[in-house]
């Protein structure tokens, strides 16, 4: 009876101990794998040899910057995601030495998710696996962000190029608003441009003129 009663306290005493390590399996296994997903993203992009500039359009100074990138570089591609005028782009690059062949102007988006969304498919369809990306240094955390969700979701490698900037860090509240807009594409294929409250008329002077704030 006494042996019965002080293998019972033994395995009470053993049971909250277990319980403990179980429980900090369950947080230690979802840490692990972040750890790992994130190394292994650092690895891709440490690795990647990207063959494409991918700018994004809203400063004029990007699009210098990638300009000067190709002229070092001849066998890189340029493509501007609703940047400056067609007229002016051309104009541009002429004046850098890069020919109509090496650089890729498209208007299609209206903002920074759109900048992806609109140009993913294509992207892949030409079989393009990393690309640098260009954009003003505290416009960076965001379309990287944006970026590694839907470019992502293809397998295609970001590289980011932050182009020197003087404007303060955007709010924080931009990077999770566009955060959870690309996640929304994901999963339905709407990019939420209403989320954004702006007019395609001021977007569109926007992205013609003024810095992209979006």
């Amino acid at each position: 009876m006494v042996q019965k009663l002080s293998s019972r306290l033994q395995l009470v005493s053993v049971m909250p101990v277990r319980r403990r390590r179980y429980r900090a399996l369950i947080w230690l296994l979802p840490l692990l794998a972040t750890s790992l997903w994130l190394a292994h993203r650092e690895l891709r992009i440490a690795l990647a040899e990207p063959h494409v500039a991918f700018v994004l359009g809203g400063l004029e100074q990007r699009e210098h910057f990638a300009a000067e990138l190709a002229r070092r570089n001849p066998e890189l591609q340029i493509w501007v995601s609703s940047g400056s005028p067609k007229e002016y782009a051309h104009t541009l690059f002429d004046a850098a030495g890069i020919g109509e062949d090496r650089f890729t102007l498209d208007y299609q988006a209206v903002d920074t998710v759109t900048n992806f969304t609109r140009l993913v498919d294509r992207l892949e369809a030409e079989d393009i696996e990393s690309v640098y990306l260009v954009t003003s240094a505290n416009h960076m955390p965001r379309a990287r962000l944006v970026g590694e969700i839907v470019f992502g979701s293809r397998g295609i490698v970001i590289k980011p190029l932050p182009v020197p900037s003087a404007g303060d860090r955007e709010p924080i509240e931009k990077l999770i608003r566009d955060g959870a807009r690309a996640f929304l594409w994901l999963f339905t294929g709407s990019s939420g441009e209403e989320l954004t409250e702006i007019a395609p008329a001021e977007v569109k002077a926007k992205v013609l003129g003024e810095p992209d704030s979006r």
